[in-house]
């Protein structure tokens, strides 16, 4: 293992560990928001089933939902971008 680190260019584990850094952050960063929004949905539905009448104001609350969770996917996928230097 170490004769094949010893083979690399200066600067290539690093960049290949950054890379690999910025997949992790990603999809860790991308998991709770897919969660979220998920729970969001699957209560915004169950609501509107239970009272009809009230659909619209549960649409609307759902949607603003759905975008304050999608942020922090947002910012996670900036985040990937400041870890690479």
């Amino acid at each position: 293992m170490l004769q094949l680190l010893a083979q690399q260019d200066p600067g290539e584990l690093e960049a290949g560990l950054t890379a690999v850094g910025r997949g992790i952050v990603y999809g860790g960063a991308a998991i709770g928001p897919g969660i979220g929004i998920g729970i969001v949905v699957g209560n915004a539905i169950t609501a509107m089933a239970r009272q009809p009448e009230a659909a619209g104001m549960v649409r609307t609350t759902m949607f603003l939902g759905i975008a304050f969770t999608e942020a922090l996917a947002l910012f996670g996928f900036v985040l990937s971008f400041i870890i690479s230097g």
